[in-house]
């Protein structure tokens, strides 16, 4: 794709102080294809653990990468996080990477491959396709999730197979011009119905690697989340206005 040069990589963190150092280390150790160049874009969503202590040392001793941070004063939720996030950015496209460690940043470069062959404006990464390894967890949190996709699909009319993905790389032009609302975990089925209605939009997907958490590790989503997914559903996709 002509003058692609660079991806903003959004970063959400709260209380991930432990783990988002080692996060950060493998978003800077991947090269991307094409000479493409990171802009890490850090969101502290008003953290009380050492996350805030934690990035600022890090961006010390890394004065190469370019880092952008950010912080909310109080906090907002995950899905503001990514609104600040969006905002922000430069990149011609920006992907969305969790502050732990459930994602491989070396898949960016797999994202990237349908948008250099000039095929996509938005590329999901599925943990229900290929045969990229998974961690084995929790059953009715896989049902759960599947169940949320294919109800989002009937409204959509996409084929996705994992619209709760956090990694979504969209063309960044697009994006920060769709009005967002959703400053929790209803980010994921928002953003997927406001992007199914753009005329023409060009939507892949590809099998990415899952190395999920448990709730002793720091899995943050909860039954409440779900519920909300299926609400914004509804919500976004029914009531469009």
């Amino acid at each position: 794709m002509d003058n692609f040069k660079k991806l903003s990589i959004i970063i959400p963190a709260y209380n991930e102080g432990k783990t988002i150092h080692m996060i950060l280390d493998r978003v800077a150790d991947v090269v991307l294809v094409n000479g493409i160049q990171k802009e890490l874009i850090l969101v502290n969503d008003c953290s009380t653990d050492d996350t805030e202590a934690v990035l600022q040392h890090y961006s010390s001793l890394h004065p190469d990468l370019n880092i952008q941070y950010f912080k909310h004063e109080v906090n907002k939720g995950k899905g503001a996080a990514i609104h600040t996030g969006i905002q922000k950015a430069t990149g011609e496209y920006l992907v969305i990477q969790d502050a732990d460690l459930e994602y491989d940043p070396e898949e960016f470069n797999d994202l990237l491959k349908p948008v250099l062959r000039g095929s996509a404006d938005v590329v999901y990464g599925s943990r229900f396709l290929g045969g990229n390894s998974h961690r084995i967890l929790f059953f009715w949190h896989s049902l759960g999730n599947k169940f949320l996709t294919n109800l989002s699909n009937v409204f959509t009319n996409l084929n996705l197979t994992d619209m709760e993905t956090c990694y979504k790389l969209c063309r960044t032009s697009i994006i920060q011009q769709i009005p967002l609302k959703e400053k929790r975990f209803g980010f994921e089925p928002e953003i997927t119905a406001k992007i199914a209605r753009i005329p023409d939009i060009r939507i892949y997907e590809v099998g990415i690697s899952y190395y999920g958490r448990t709730y002793e590790e720091g899995k943050k989503i909860g039954m409440k989340d779900a519920f909300r997914a299926l609400y914004c559903i509804i919500k976004y996709n029914v009531f469009k206005k």
